[in-house]
């Protein structure tokens, strides 16, 4: 009733196509250029709202202009940009394929709720080239000298193990195909160096090792968050009680890492070792860690019974209703500093769009109703 309206009556673009995300707190557009990535968060969110919680025409309609808007994103060798002018024109090309995950899982859910084939195909198309990517068959320039710097990232191997759980939700003819994809990058978290015994490290070497190093030594809670929460979901989709256990565990150790006693809420980062992240954001507070941990903790507590996580979830809830939600203007704020006030009033930004913040209502809306996570992973 609050989120999806702000977006709906302030961002989407029917003049020229998709949606702009560079809203200031009232709802008003401060920037044209547009996010890429969240061309196709929003298709998703739109789609899968449609698809799970309410038949409104207003979010198909708004899903169409954003899914016809994608192709102008896409550059002349089928990338995707990361952020274009209002108009589609490319402004900046990233080496990292996360636009291209993104307008996958986007086209996937269009698809379920218009049975357009174009849009399965199109689904097919971006995800063939995010996971070239991945593999190195499409070739991206290395962030870091490869020489010198052997490591690899979770980041996308966690994206690549969400995406490929909606692409085995389109259709039973690809099911099979997209489900053993996910379950190859679920074993590359768990079995890849990533998870130790006290954390979810965002970086190890490629042999799977973790690495004493500022980089190496990095926790993201909210991604741990995140990740733990992906492989519950795929433990529920391969029947893995074992993969579900793993999901629970990484939300237990991770915790006591992101956790701020002092002010609440769920840090950025922090080093393994107590010693200073490099990221200078470290101890701020934002919007998708808390509700990726919201995710975390309503799924661990419907799957386990474990009265902790039920108070986590209602710790966290009633912490982000006093200091993100904005109750006059709607939404949430997205940068909150240490003590909880805000770092800055937009609502939007490159970064910051309909994507974390609905997704965890939709969840959330389905665990009520259902009482269960099949609904979400059907």
């Amino acid at each position: 009733d609050k989120i999806l309206p702000f977006w709906l009556n302030n961002a989407i673009d029917y003049e020229n196509g998709g949606i702009f995300t560079c809203l200031d707190r009232q709802g008003n557009i401060y920037g044209r250029e547009k996010s890429v990535w969240f061309q196709g968060r929003a298709l998703w969110v739109l789609s899968k709202a449609y698809n799970t919680i309410d038949k409104n025409e207003n979010y198909l309609r708004a899903a169409k202009c954003i899914y016809d808007f994608l192709p102008v994103c896409e550059d002349v060798d089928g990338r995707m940009y990361f952020t274009v002018t209002a108009e589609g024109r490319g402004l900046q090309k990233r080496r990292y394929y996360f636009a291209e995950t993104f307008a996958a899982i986007g086209c996937a859910e269009y698809y379920k709720a218009t049975g357009d084939d174009s849009a399965f195909c199109n689904a097919e198309k971006y995800f063939d080239i995010a996971y070239k990517c991945y593999t190195g068959e499409i070739a991206n320039a290395p962030k870091f000298n490869k020489e010198h710097y052997r490591m690899k990232g979770l980041s996308p191997v966690m994206i690549m193990l969400a995406t490929a759980q909606v692409m085995q939700t389109m259709r039973c003819d690809v099911k099979e195909k997209y489900a053993a994809i996910a379950e190859c990058f679920l074993r590359e978290i768990l079995e890849g160096g990533f998870l130790t015994e006290k954390a979810l490290l965002e970086s190890v070497n490629l042999e799977g090792q973790a690495v004493d190093s500022p980089n190496g030594r990095i926790v993201s809670p909210g991604h741990s968050m995140e990740a733990a929460w992906f492989i519950m979901a795929q433990g529920l989709l391969m029947n893995d009680q074992n993969v579900i256990e793993t999901g629970k565990h990484i939300i237990d150790i991770t915790l006591p890492l992101g956790w701020d006693n002092k002010h609440g809420g769920i840090i950025s980062f922090t080093d393994i070792n107590g010693q200073p992240p490099v990221q200078l954001e470290w101890d701020m507070k934002l919007w998708g860690p808390q509700c990726e941990t919201m995710i975390a903790a309503a799924m661990a507590y419907k799957l386990f019974g474990d009265e902790k996580y039920n108070e986590l979830y209602k710790t966290l809830t009633k912490y982000c209703e006093q200091f993100f939600v904005d109750e006059e203007f709607c939404e949430w704020y997205g940068y909150l500093h240490y003590d909880n006030t805000p770092s800055t009033t937009l609502k939007g930004n490159i970064f910051k769009g309909p994507f974390h913040i609905p997704r965890m209502y939709i969840i959330m809306a389905l665990l009520e109703e259902t009482g269960s996570m099949a609904a979400f992973l059907n």
